[in-house]
């Protein structure tokens, strides 16, 4: 007998392993590791996913039998599925999200299933299958289980192709097509009736000689000169006959023109060198590459991949904000054309189906995309890059809550092949470990061209605001109006969406805050609202004060919407762009704000954090900061990292190609080192500074950190409960172990749930892992009375 391994979708820690199940005798050898099925589970049938399969079972009793099939082959393979039980153990997750988060959306709801034949063969081999067509919509309750056992036979081999319309989310595109009607001896007594001069009639003969089973599109055909009104002819005569054939999605937006390698300087041959030395020899290397901004380190990322995909093997690239996939994706595009697959949350369902079915076939061999594509289906990978590897967007901040750095060195493990951790200001974790030797530092020390960094000003606004109460400062606005007549491109930077920071009544000092949050509501002009930006919720903007009715009530602080509205006011010729969460949110919104500004079709762009890493346009000669402190304000031990990581980055999109470029930093703490070292862009004094800093604080990279989060609809529930886990840790913990909390969080109440934390930091703690597991445990009691309890192992986010 048969038994499958089957991680069912109920994800408590109860179910977190593998039920047995017995495999009926017409599934017998032809279930595999990585399909989903559908299991009874008490009185009710649920999904599951089968994670392997014995020959027997230390089950004494009766098994339970498989009941249905919901995929007829794999959806997760084998790298994927240890991947998810070693990811589940790391992030105190269940390995049934974990094994979700694996799937592109569409396919973790219902979906229906297309059976597509290889060729006319396999139409003839399995009449009762295809029914004399190539592609058929598949129903389960058509097919005895004889039947099923051929169609899961012919997927396994090849005949049988399998393919999912995401019913409730995206509808296939089916577009008109042709296929030949005429065997082979058939096609030359034909061509004997038809004109010499009927080429286009000759070229379709042709086409159905040669490629019988071939279904054209329409366009297809047309680029060879066959027109519409000659395959109604042919279909009227026999030659051929219409079908629809499914259309893959093309999530770019522009073809890629071809590209060749560009001549590398003596830095980024050394780096390709060791890169390709590492795929070559099959070693799991991480190699830290530091460059500062403009050091041509996708060149080497790009001709890296070339040596993989020589050798054979996939390779991986990962970017960490959507703003940057459309211009790496250009560049990669123009190098490995129809080779390359993206993925990324602002496609539509539908399309990141094709392009994941694209991968998972192997038809795609370069993967790019955002932290979710390191969880690509990708085979024999043989190279895996994290560009901006510092980013904190490769935290995922829900379960499971992974690190993406350490789930490609898991993969690059797995495979044998190297990691490339790129960025002008690596996280001093990843710097500390390169400079242990644990990671193979590679330095870029100058730009590419030569070009010296961008001349930075630091503007002190304590002393600008003594003289005028205006955003920008007298020097910036000079620079800007220079700019302008020179027909050149400035980016301006302010970390703060919407119109105004808050609204506050002059007279009575009364502030709108969100019902269900501990925060103020940000104005939004556009949309002539109040919003909060944790829970969503909205409410007109008042024109009187509710408390004192007065109508002295105004905005305070100031969003990208203001400041848009206020540089087209100073300079009223300039055309002007705005690039944050709100201008991007439409489909297809952030690759047309960056394709217009890069075909300089404005003059200004202006936003928040989005604009600041990674994209290139040659004729920015000006960047322009408006509120450096921003960061610095938040109590969290790397505030300053992030200070100096963001002017630095943003720094860098001044002055890249042969214009020289300025950057001018607008700050009210001018001596604050990160502010001060990134003026000179000087990495190596701050890692030195910061490290000390951490070093007194016993925070990493120093010490381990695990942050433990409650919350319920009770404060003095979630207070009680926390403690409760603080006396718990105590008990388990050593003395060296350092427990802080638990204490509310900065915003203690969102979407009326309150929030307390408890941070554990630690060097050494052989307990803590079975401590936390029992805290997991325990947590599933509580979670019916509305508590729950997250664990968050090597937390960015500590407010």
């Amino acid at each position: 007998m048969q038994v499958a391994q089957i991680i069912v979708d109920v994800p408590t820690r109860q179910t977190n392993n593998a039920y047995s199940y017995s495999i009926p005798d017409h599934l017998v050898d032809q279930i595999e590791p990585g399909m989903r099925v559908q299991v009874p589970f008490g009185n009710r049938k649920i999904t599951g996913f089968v994670v392997g399969i014995s020959d027997d079972s230390s089950y004494d009793g009766k098994l339970k039998p498989i009941a249905s099939l919901v995929d007829l082959s794999p959806v997760i393979n084998p790298e994927l599925l240890d991947l998810a039980s070693w990811l589940a153990d790391q992030t105190y997750s269940f390995q049934i999200s974990c094994l979700q988060t694996m799937l592109p959306g569409g396919m973790r709801t219902k979906n229906k299933k297309k059976l597509i034949a290889k060729n006319s063969q396999v139409i003839d081999q399995f009449p009762e299958i295809f029914h004399g067509q190539q592609e058929i919509d598949y129903n389960r309750q058509q097919y005895d289980n004889a039947t099923l056992s051929k169609i899961l036979a012919g997927q396994k081999n090849g005949d049988i192709q399998v393919e999912y319309d995401l019913t409730n989310h995206a509808r296939p595109i089916m577009l008109k097509a042709y296929q030949g009607n005429l065997n082979a001896k058939q096609v030359d007594e034909v061509r004997q009736t038809v004109r010499k001069n009927a080429v286009g009639q000759l070229k379709l003969l042709s086409l159905i000689k040669q490629q019988p089973d071939t279904v054209f599109l329409v366009s297809d055909l047309a680029s060879k000169g066959i027109t519409s009104s000659m395959l109604k002819n042919a279909e009227a005569k026999g030659w051929v006959v219409a079908k629809l054939k499914r259309h893959i999605r093309n999530p770019f937006m522009r073809p890629a023109k071809k590209s060749q390698p560009l001549q590398l300087n003596a830095d980024q041959q050394a780096a390709v060198s060791s890169i390709n030395e590492a795929i070559g020899a099959q070693k799991d290397q991480v190699f830290l590459l530091e460059g500062v901004t403009g050091s041509g380190k996708t060149e080497v990322y790009l001709q890296s991949i070339a040596h993989a995909l020589s050798l054979g093997r996939t390779a991986l690239m990962l970017v960490p904000e959507i703003t940057l996939t459309p211009q790496i994706v250009s560049r990669i595009r123009s190098r490995f054309g129809n080779q390359v697959a993206m993925l990324h949350s602002a496609m539509s369902s539908g399309e990141r189906y094709d392009e994941w079915q694209r991968i998972n076939t192997g038809k795609a061999k370069v993967v790019v995309g955002v932290r979710s594509a390191i969880f690509a289906p990708l085979q024999n990978i043989g190279l895996i890059i994290m560009d901006e590897e510092h980013d904190s967007s490769y935290k995922q901040a829900d379960n499971p809550r992974y690190q993406t750095r350490d789930v490609a060195k898991w993969r690059a493990a797995y495979n044998h092949c190297p990691v490339v951790l790129g960025s002008a200001t690596p996280s001093l974790e990843s710097r500390a470990r390169a400079m242990k030797g644990v990671y193979e530092l590679l330095s870029l020390p100058h730009r590419i061209n030569r070009q010296a960094l961008p001349h930075v000003s630091i503007i002190d606004m304590k002393i600008e605001m003594a003289k005028h109460h205006e955003a920008l400062s007298t020097q910036l606005k000079d620079a800007i109006q220079v700019r302008l007549d020179k027909h050149e491109q400035i980016i301006l930077l302010l970390n703060r969406r919407g119109y105004s920071a808050f609204l506050m009544c002059r007279d009575c000092g009364y502030v709108p805050r969100c019902p269900n949050c501990d925060i103020s509501l940000t104005m939004h002009k556009d949309t002539h609202t109040l919003n909060c930006h944790y829970c969503g919720h909205t409410e007109p903007i008042p024109t009187a004060c509710p408390q004192c009715h007065s109508k002295r009530i105004g905005f305070y602080g100031m969003g990208s919407q203001q400041l848009e509205e206020q540089v087209k006011n100073l300079f009223p010729t300039a055309r002007v762009l705005r690039m944050d969460v709100d201008t991007t949110r439409k489909k297809g919104a952030h690759e047309a704000i960056i394709d217009q500004f890069g075909a300089h079709k404005a003059d200004i762009l202006l936003g928040t954090q989005m604009i600041a890493k990674g994209l290139d346009f040659p004729e920015v000669t000006l960047v322009g900061v408006l509120n450096a402190d921003s960061a610095l304000q938040f109590p969290d031990f790397r505030s300053s990292e992030r200070t100096f990581e963001l002017l630095t980055q943003v720094s860098g999109r001044s002055g890249r190609a042969d214009k020289s470029g300025e950057v001018i930093i607008q700050t009210f703490n001018p001596d604050h080192y990160a502010i001060r070292l990134a003026k000179t862009q000087d990495y190596e004094k701050f890692y030195a500074t910061e490290m000390r800093i951490r070093h007194d604080g016993k925070y990493p990279p120093y010490y381990f950190t695990v942050k433990l989060t409650g919350n319920s609809a009770s404060e003095n529930q979630t207070a009680s409960e926390m403690f409760g886990i603080l006396n718990f840790l105590k008990k388990q913990l050593s003395s060296n172990a350092i427990i802080l909390g638990p204490t509310p969080k900065v915003i203690t109440r969102i979407n009326n749930q309150y929030y307390y934390q408890i941070i554990i930091k630690y060097r050494k703690e052989p307990n803590l892992k079975a401590a936390l597991d029992e805290i997991l445990v325990q947590s599933q009691k509580k979670q019916r009375r509305g508590i729950q309890i997250a664990i968050d192992n090597e937390p960015l986010d500590f407010m």
